[in-house]
């Protein structure tokens, strides 16, 4: 191209290399941090934080242990830290492991956002996940009217996380109205669904000297473990209480033998979090380690709300229609 200003060429140039695909996103990278990494609830989450990397051009990765391993996630988090990179998700299996590492990785200046579990006595900026609280209640609401108000439940849950504990405060209250329903006992099953089918299995032993009516399971792992022990020994009666939406609890709902299930928004929740994350990024904040939670002008929020729903047979097929269009599977 021969110009004859100057000024003129220069300015065309600019204009073509902007056109040309000047990103402003160009060398970022987010780490997005969990455990058990291969279940469906955790696959979703993947895929909504991939789709927003894709969405603005940056690069992404989503790491963590295959199995129940705060050890291992903290791990995770010290190599993600040395990589620096431009921001990082993480899913907290176990506060006390893990809050002082968030810490050092604040200190360094990556900003790290807690999603689904929470670590809130660490700096991470802020909370994206469900209300916990709430899906407890909602939860022991159905259990109420499954039960007629009456029975000895079994709970499945991990005590070490938070959003657990938070989800079994929920039930409490919510059955506390009822005065016939029982926590009769509340199993650690530790990340192996193992422990939720073998103690299952051994509650049924024992039917004749403690009568349990129903199950709830407060994370993904135990509801379809439940469900298959119940079946396999052909037992009717008893009130399975899920928690999120892997193909196996919809599967049991369809087959009427899980009552209902809690689901999260795990799509969403790595969606926003990447999302979230480059926005950060983008406000060239000079710290990350200021006090937010408790600060009135605070450019964050303190919690990010992504909702939860009861998933019956009346709603199961429609909830399976609408997550295959989302995930395609």
């Amino acid at each position: 191209m021969h110009c004859r200003n100057v000024g003129l060429c220069l300015l065309i140039s600019a204009a073509l290399v902007s056109l040309l695909g000047c990103n402003a996103h160009s060398g970022e990278t987010y780490i997005f941090i969990s455990t058990n990494i291969k279940i469906p609830y955790w696959q979703s989450a993947a895929a909504g934080f991939k789709n927003a990397a894709q969405q603005i051009e940056v690069a992404y990765s989503f790491i963590g242990p295959d199995t129940y391993d705060a050890k291992a996630e903290l791990e995770a988090l010290d190599n993600a830290a040395l990589k620096k990179p431009t921001g990082i998700l993480i899913s907290v299996a176990d506060p006390s492991v893990l809050s002082d590492a968030i810490n050092r990785t604040i200190a360094q200046g990556i900003p790290v956002i807690t999603v689904d579990s929470d670590a809130p006595e660490s700096k991470r900026l802020f909370f994206i996940g469900t209300n916990n609280y709430q899906a407890g209640l909602s939860g022991g609401r159905r259990l109420g009217q499954e039960l007629k108000g009456k029975g000895n439940v079994v709970v499945y849950t991990m005590p070490s996380q938070t959003n657990l504990n938070e989800r079994l405060r929920g039930y409490h209250d919510a059955i506390e109205t009822m005065g016939g329903i029982k926590l009769a006992h509340i199993i650690d099953i530790k990340g192996d669904p193992r422990i939720a089918f073998d103690t299952t299995t051994q509650f049924l032993a024992n039917d004749k000297k403690e009568h349990i009516d129903g199950f709830v399971c407060l994370e993904a792992l135990s509801g379809n473990e439940v469900a298959t022990v119940l079946d396999n020994n052909g037992v009717k009666g008893k009130t399975i209480m899920a928690m999120d939406a892997d193909p196996g609890t919809l599967q049991w709902i369809q087959k009427g033998v899980i009552a209902a299930t809690v689901s999260q928004k795990p799509y969403t929740m790595g969606f926003m979090g990447l999302k979230m994350l480059d926005d950060i990024h983008h406000e060239n904040f000079k710290t990350y380690e200021a006090d937010w939670a408790h600060d009135s002008f605070a450019p964050v929020p303190a919690f990010v709300d992504t909702g939860s729903a009861v998933v019956d047979k009346t709603n199961v097929d429609a909830f399976l229609t609408a997550s295959k269009s989302i995930t395609g599977k």
